[in-house]
């Protein structure tokens, strides 16, 4: 097999693993106590569940439906438009506003969220066109998306991010100047996207340093912060030398090089203090969405569970917090490595069919444009 075939069917891979650690996790995401997910599912989750109707943990209800952020630092008038129901999510607003309802009511086992559908739009805006990304074409396939009727993907709730940008839009600002800063606009959510956009430009022979430029002007429409984007450049560089497909000694080095930009991190020496997961995640780092913590448990369980992807993603996922956007970039990182979650696994995924067409187009089109 060649390079190219072996590159391709690499990232292939990593992508189908992306969409199963979010479906993974989709059932317990947003459990912040370990004990929640184990009371829900006794001995954790190990394979694709439903959503439950309860949520312990569940702030939904505190959330703004006009805006980025929680309804407390919402100070606008009573009148104006509800972002959830009006403008997107329009047939879920109804559910906003019960505690303990799931953020991802409803869904069935191996349905993925919000973020890991937008990853799926991105793949679908670049398999459609010859050109290198362009932010225009995403941004209004983007609005298309979100704002369609009936809508086009399963979910409940939208992330901050999401309900902020759709705040600006409907008062008429252009897509280019949606985007909203909030206390949590740095999330590792902001990195769904970014794994598909990375392959189709790399395949197109696109230079690490361009592709980094490339996602810093894709994150600037929804996500304008310059600590995710650094992190977001240290994710680009680590998914160009995974794609070279370096022997395990590499690789590690690449996950501790990746780490580097986080104080007072450092993966290798982590490693060798052999604490318990949930004493890494949950008391040396937060689980909660803030990637100054997020990036630095992907890395961790990267490196930790290396040689054992699966066990990886279902350590992930009963972690809790926000492990189902810690999965999806978790994924991608293990899926370059290994094929054996994606062979076993993606093909219970509910949509699986529409997923696998969406990448085979994204990698065909990238490897058709560089010749």
């Amino acid at each position: 097999m060649s390079h190219n075939s072996t590159q391709s069917l690499r990232i292939a891979n990593a992508l189908k693993t992306q969409f199963i650690a979010d479906a993974l996790a989709m059932p317990v995401h947003w459990f912040y106590q370990p004990l929640e997910i184990e009371l829900a599912f006794p001995g954790g989750i190990q394979r694709f569940e439903a959503a439950p109707e309860f949520h312990p943990s569940s702030i939904m209800s505190l959330h703004s439906k006009r805006k980025g952020g929680r309804q407390s630092s919402d100070t606008s008038s009573k009148t104006a438009t509800e972002v959830v129901g009006d403008v997107i999510l329009k047939d879920k607003a109804q559910f906003w506003d019960t505690p303990n309802v799931h953020y991802h009511q409803g869904m069935p086992a191996g349905e993925n969220t919000l973020n890991a559908h937008c990853a799926r739009l991105i793949m679908r805006v670049v398999a459609n066109s010859p050109e290198s990304y362009d932010r225009q074409k995403f941004a209004n396939a983007y609005i298309e998306f979100m704002t369609a009727e009936p809508p086009r993907h399963p979910d409940t709730y939208a992330e901050s991010y999401h309900r902020g940008f759709f705040a600006h839009f409907s008062q008429g600002c252009k897509p280019e100047k949606c985007a909203m800063k909030t206390h949590d606009t740095a999330s590792i959510g902001g990195l769904a996207t970014i794994a598909p956009l990375v392959f189709s430009e790399r395949l197109r022979g696109s230079s690490e340093s361009a592709i980094q430029i490339t996602c810093r002007e894709h994150l600037a429409l929804t996500h304008p912060d310059e600590s995710l984007m650094r992190v977001c450049d240290r994710y680009v560089t680590l998914l160009c030398g995974l794609m070279e497909e370096p022997a395990q000694e590499g690789v590690k080095a690449l996950l501790i090089q990746a780490g580097k930009g986080s104080p007072g991190l450092d993966v290798a020496g982590l490693i060798k203090r052999n604490l318990p997961d949930n004493q890494v995640v949950g008391q040396l780092f937060s689980p909660a969405c803030y990637i100054s913590d997020s990036w630095p448990i992907v890395l961790y369980l990267a490196y930790k569970y290396l040689n054992d992807p699966w066990k990886a993603l279902r350590v992930n996922t009963n972690l809790g917090g926000d492990n189902a956007h810690r999965g999806n970039v978790l994924g991608i990182i293990l899926g370059l490595q290994s094929n054996t979650v994606a062979n076993n696994w993606f093909e219970k995924l509910l949509n699986h069919n529409a997923i696998g067409q969406e990448i085979d187009a994204l990698v065909d089109t990238a490897n058709t444009a560089k010749l």
